[in-house]
């Protein structure tokens, strides 16, 4: 595979990566930062995978079923057509919750003819540490290992088990099934339950999908970025993920490898904010309570990123028996970040507080946790907003004092003075208001470059980041003021190559990127619309979605060579930041409409 042509089935508990092939590339159950049962993704060989192989005058095409997680794979030679349509089943309980079990669901559909397949089923335990045996039972078919740990894995099927696991062919004459559960089931499958399951399940996916608001622009890409987010979120504890994969390279061959299945509090943050601008508020309300269960103590600092379960400590491992995707290693576990310092979160964090305060003032529970959070964090900026910190691209030397971070800290005070408003805590606000001013005039002090004629990447420095377009975004300046202006116009000048942008251009801990972070193409291109560059923006927007993949996926990176995808993936921040844009150009459009309907009555 090389642009990362996948597609994402999840379940809010765990998710899978299907190539445009039908082979089934990542898995992890029974949640998604578990060890990988199918990691071929990370080693073509060791790995493991799921596959459904047919001969060469097949022609193989891949789509979602329109405003759902359910993907299909169809398989023609002309004469004999099948499909399959992979799932994880997702739907509401009868009493309440939701039925969300750690299972891939693979229905094969028969369409026409007598089609003729194979199957090569291999799954590898625990990130193919260790051997992982396979066994045919009376019911299903059992890997198993225990060499690490101890862990087990199950496939019941309506082919026979034989034919299966031998990769002997199987002639279609009618609809079949894979169920892949991490838990031994107590009744046994048949097909028509595995029906029911997937009825059930696009019945969910089609009642979430028509919460979203119809748009006039961008309505498909918006729908399948808003499905993509709601599948990185872990229903359990409220986290969001920033990917769905671990060391995808965010240059082919090089170490830039990391660990995504976490809960980053900005990315995350960043999420929440646009989905429950969706009008999608549980989520939101999930999050919130995320937060508020991982803040106990009063003089706690918040970590910049936790586990999916509220996990605090995130040691990271190398796993080096796997070749990495397409040889690059290593391949991380776990992720050493951690234990950074990195002081934007606090404004990041007090932004989705209020907008949610703002917009569900009535609805909202745990006021009280909420005002408390709001005052730590306003005592934690307060004593560390002047010392430097890593920033948002998280250098892991030296420490600065990072325009964003800064921006960030301003972000903090501005939203905690509107949430005292909001609950009438007025005693608060004249010291509030003053430390307001003190940062806000700190930063155009020493963010601004006389020279560069632009906000700079950090203090004192010459380096152009894409990180300070968004001084508009979280209202520290307007879009139309001249410095914000030049600010692009410099940012545009340094860091765009083809269209697409360099994060910045300075030598970091690994040397210059040689990749295009997608989220700051975003943050350029709505940048440029602000400022009232409509038309080119739109037309670098147009560029940058022919980047997707063949499903309208993004990940975090783009070559800007090749302009493949590289990176984990789907990269949440990819996802949101297109949002945002479309809906930005959406509402433009809308305004537009209401203008000439309004000029036409006169």
């Amino acid at each position: 595979m090389d642009n990362l042509d996948y597609g994402i089935i999840g379940n809010c508990r765990s998710a899978a990566l299907v190539s445009k092939f039908g082979s089934l590339d990542w898995c992890c159950l029974p949640e998604f930062d578990s060890a990988s049962i199918f990691a071929k993704l990370l080693d073509e060989k060791k790995g493991g995978s799921f596959e459904i192989l047919v001969d060469d005058n097949y022609s193989i095409n891949q789509e979602y079923i329109p405003n759902t997680a359910i993907l299909v794979t169809r398989f023609s030679d002309g004469r004999n057509i099948f499909e399959v349509h992979d799932f994880m089943p997702r739907y509401h309980k009868e009493k309440e919750g939701y039925n969300a079990p750690p299972e891939i669901v693979r229905f094969i559909r028969y369409v026409y003819g007598s089609p003729v397949f194979r199957v090569l089923y291999n799954p590898k335990l625990e990130y193919a540490q260790g051997s992982t045996n396979t066994y045919i039972k009376e019911d299903f078919i059992v890997s198993l290992t225990h060499e690490i740990k101890f862990d087990t894995v199950f496939l019941y099927t309506s082919f026979s088990n034989q034919k299966v696991l031998n990769g002997e062919e199987i002639t279609l004459e009618q609809d079949g099934y894979f169920l892949l559960g991490y838990n031994e089931k107590i009744l046994n499958p048949s097909l028509e339950k595995v029906y029911l399951e997937m009825e059930r399940t696009k019945v969910y996916w089609l009642n979430w999908s028509n919460k979203t608001p119809t748009y006039h622009k961008y309505n498909t890409q918006i729908k399948r970025s808003a499905l993509t987010l709601k599948m990185l979120s872990y229903d359990k504890s409220g986290a969001v993920l920033a990917a769905a994969t671990t060391s995808l390279p965010e240059t082919i061959g090089e170490v830039r490898n990391w660990d995504y299945r976490f809960c980053w509090i900005r990315d995350a943050s960043m999420v929440i904010k646009v989905v429950s601008d969706l009008g999608h508020k549980n989520i939101a309300k999930r999050y919130l309570q995320f937060i508020i269960d991982l803040i106990p103590d009063k003089d706690e600092k918040l970590q910049i990123m936790y586990g999916i379960n509220k996990e605090k400590k995130l040691t990271e491992h190398t796993l080096d028996h796997l070749s990495g995707y397409m040889g690059s290693k290593p391949v991380r576990i776990g992720n050493a970040a951690y234990e950074q310092r990195q002081h934007d979160i606090y404004g990041i964090l007090m932004d989705v507080i209020y907008t949610q305060l703002e917009k569900f003032t009535t609805d909202i529970e745990n006021g009280e946790e909420l005002w408390n959070i709001t005052k730590g964090i306003v005592w934690i900026v307060g004593n560390h907003w002047q010392e430097p910190d890593k920033g948002i691209w998280e250098f892991r030397t030296e420490n600065r004092h990072f325009t964003f971070s800064k921006v960030l800290c301003w972000t903090a005070i501005d939203r905690a003075i509107k949430v005292a408003e909001i609950f009438g805590k007025k005693r608060k606000l004249k010291k509030w208001r003053t430390l307001e001013r003190q940062i806000r005039e700190d930063i155009h002090k020493n963010a601004w470059n006389e020279e560069k004629q632009a906000f700079t990447q950090s203090y004192g420095s010459s380096h152009m980041d894409a990180s300070v377009l968004l001084m508009e975004s979280y209202g520290f300046i307007d879009a139309m003021d001249p410095k914000f202006v030049r600010t692009v116009n410099a940012v545009e000048k340094e860091l765009c190559h083809e269209g697409l942008l360099y994060r910045y251009k300075n030598e970091d801990d690994f040397g210059l990127p040689s990749s295009s972070f997608t989220i700051c193409t975003f943050w350029f291109i709505n940048s440029l619309f602000k400022i009232g560059e409509e038309e080119k923006a739109i037309a670098h927007f147009e560029q940058l979605l022919s980047y997707s993949n063949h499903l309208g996926l993004f990940s975090e990176d783009i070559d800007f060579k090749t302009k493949r995808l590289l990176g984990n993936f789907p990269q949440a921040y990819s996802h949101l930041a297109l949002i945002e844009c479309a809906m930005n150009f959406s509402k433009k459009h809308s305004e537009m409409g209401i203008i000439e309907s309004l000029e036409n009555k006169e």
